[in-house]
């Protein structure tokens, strides 16, 4: 549950896995759901993270993507508080975002010059896009994007 800042690491010296995982590729960070395992939306990701008893793990962390435009309106922002709200009411311990499309860091990673201001959040801390190894940068790109709650 903590591999929070050597997941990719830990996933290039880790076999295949029953669910599918292909060997070397990167493990999830916290209790984020592993890249594309989080098929059913936002909310289906807090009910089933904040399940855990969180007090016993000495702490957790879960990351989320989510696009611009999910919350770009009032509604959208709402939501979005309610999303966050309810976690803890569940009992959850910490939650991030990354509000940003793959297309846009694609395009950071292509054209880095032009995106020297991207911060984004990695495992429990935020860092500029741009100055990622190529490997945390794909990491991050391959995460679900949420475009609905």
């Amino acid at each position: 549950m903590l591999p929070t800042t050597c997941h990719v690491y830990f996933g290039s010296v880790t076999g295949a896995m029953p669910d599918g995982r292909k060997a070397g590729l990167p493990l999830s960070e916290g209790i984020s759901p592993v890249q594309g395992a989080d098929r059913h939306g936002p909310t289906a990701v807090i009910q089933s993270a904040a399940k855990m008893d969180h007090v016993k793990t000495g702490g957790t962390l879960l990351n989320m993507k989510f696009t611009p435009s999910l919350v770009a309106t009032d509604d959208g922002l709402d939501k979005w508080a309610h999303l966050v709200r309810g976690y803890f009411k569940m009992d959850g311990h910490h939650v991030q975002f990354n509000v940003v499309t793959a297309d846009t860091l694609r395009n950071a990673r292509a054209n880095p010059e032009q995106h020297r201001d991207l911060i984004i959040r990695m495992a429990g801390y935020s860092d500029y896009f741009c100055d990622l190894s190529q490997e945390l940068q794909e990491e991050i790109i391959a995460r679900t994007e949420h475009a609905g709650f």
